[in-house]
This record gives structure tokens, sequence and C-alpha cells, in this order.
């Protein structure tokens, strides 16, 4: 199951060149689900997996939020919210080949509305792994996070945690998470300093597991792959060479991967592999369209072979 606390319509188009003032003649627009447990429960879904994408829902963009998600084939489980559900643009400028996203703020939920998201969670029969990701809306309670890990840590549920900041903090107090999947930016500033160096990277990522905030640290490096941490696991992953085509959804196509191999029993360093490999289909794939299976498995292939 993925909780998406912010999710989002999103409008993909394109211009021949950015000009400020000018009107700016758009290709037409294409309609995507999105929030970073949305587009996680997508990509399972695309790999061949099952996942329940929980979330909360408002207005008309909400309704064509799960009307998108319901054409995909994803089971999906809206919570009814009285604000209007956001919307993001991503603009890729042809000329440069340079995407900009445009990135609303997320509903707020009221106080009723996020003690109704926590009860739902709690209402459906427990999954193997909850992963919650992307970013958290304004006015979130503080308590939200750590309430709702021990909630799931008490039923046996292993939470995967993908977010920033304050959450991420309050989460690593709290306790409970199975796995955090922080980029290098987002792990630097937990630390407090840039983490320069795979020494010194790693060495971070097993204070956090030695402090027991989390079991293990997955962090996506972009390019560079990946890096995975636990109490006798230190592994780093390269990236296979694909044309980058959008950076669109690549770390939530990551956990994806990664969270599927390791529902099917397989051991830590396939699953890594197969999360390596769906976030560069996702990065090699058209904006919007997450990993593809067919290209996660010919990339999967390749770094297995590698050894």
């Amino acid at each position: 199951m993925t909780l998406t606390l912010s999710p989002a319509l999103d409008i993909a188009t394109q211009v021949p060149r950015l000009c400020a003032d000018a009107k700016l003649r758009c290709t037409p627009p294409i309609y995507t689900p999105g929030g970073g447990g949305i587009n996680v429960a997508r990509a399972i879904h695309a790999l061949g997996g099952r996942a329940l994408a929980l979330f909360p829902a408002g207005g008309a963009s909400g309704q064509q939020l799960v009307e998108l998600l319901d054409a995909e084939g994803v089971a999906n489980r809206p919570l009814a919210i009285a604000e209007r559900t956001r919307e993001c643009l991503n603009v890729l400028e042809q000329a440069g080949a340079q995407q900009y996203r445009f990135v609303l703020p997320g509903a707020r939920l009221s106080a009723a509305e996020q003690t109704q998201l926590l009860e739902a969670v709690a209402a459906l029969p427990g999954p193997e792994y909850l992963v919650i990701s992307g970013s958290q809306p304004a006015g979130l309670a503080a308590d939200f996070l750590p309430r709702l890990l021990r909630g799931a840590a008490g039923r046996g549920v292993r939470c995967i945690l993908d977010s920033s900041g304050e959450a991420l903090r309050l989460a690593l107090a709290a306790g409970g998470l199975f796995m955090i999947k922080p980029n290098l930016n987002e792990l630097s500033s937990l630390a407090g300093e840039a983490l320069l160096g795979p020494e010194r990277l790693a060495g971070f990522a097993h204070e956090l597991v030695d402090g027991g905030g989390c079991d293990y640290v997955l962090v996506s490096l972009g390019a560079q792959g990946a890096l995975l941490v636990g109490r006798e696991l230190n592994e780093r992953l390269a990236a296979p060479s694909v044309r980058r085509r959008s950076t669109l959804g690549a770390g939530d196509s990551l956990v994806a991967g990664v969270t599927l191999k390791l529902a099917a029993g397989a051991h830590w360093r396939e699953a890594l592999r197969y999360g390596v490999a769906a976030g560069s289909a996702a990065i090699s794939g058209e904006g919007g369209a997450l990993c593809r299976r067919a290209d996660t498995e010919r990339l999967f292939a390749r770094l297995q072979a590698l050894g």
C-alpha cells in the first residue's frame, strides 16, 4: 500500500522556447496522476505487481486524478477532502531540451481529515509494506507521521518513507521505520553538512541505522545509481548508461522496484539492482511514463550480468 499526503494532477506540455511576457503556444497537455506514493503504486503496477494507492482527493482535479488511476488499472482508495487537489505543471522547452517543473502547494488537510486518514490506514488489511512518499501538506500535525508509523509497526507493517526535512527528522526520531529513501541533497540536509565522498556518505547512513531510526537507508544518487546501507549491508551500485529524456518519477520507480522485489522474497542485492534498473528506465522514458517493464527487465539483466 502507498500513502500520498499531497497528491497532484500533473499536466505536461512543451513550448518552443521560454520567453518572458510573451504568449507561449503550448502543445496539447498530457494529464497524469502525480504524487510520490501514487507514482510508486503506478510503477509497481507497470512492473507487474499489485499496490493500493491511498490518498486525499478533492474537487474536479481530485476526481480526474481518480479517473486516471482507474484507467491505468491502479487500485486506489481516495479520501474525500474539502480543498481541491493541486495541479502541477511540467514544461519542456524544446530549444534547449530543458525541463521546468512548477509545483503548486498541496491541499491542506483539516484535523478531522488527518484523523480520517489515520483511521483509513488502520482499518485496511495490513499490507506487508507501506510506502509513504511525497511532500507534506501545510498544517500537517507534527505527530501525524509518528502516530502513523507507530500504528503500522504495531501491526507488523514494514514502513518505507521517502520524504525530507522536518518530516524525515520527526519520523526518524519516532523510530519503527523499515527504510528511508532520501536523495543526496536530502541526506546532506539531514546531516547538516555536504556529504562529500562515498565513505562519509555511507558513514552517515550507518549512523542513522545504528541510532535505531530505521533499519535501512536507500540513497538515490541520480546518474550515479544508488547506495543501500543496513546494519550488515553496504552496497553501492552504479546506474546503467541510458539516454536521459526525463527525470520525473525516477526516484519513485527506484522505490517501486526495490519494494516489489523485496515483497517477492528477493535478496537485497537483487532488489537494489532491480530498483536501479527501474529508475534508469524512468529516466530513459517519456515524461510522466515512469518505468516500463520491458525496459526495466532489459536493464536489470544488464546489471545482473555485471555480477
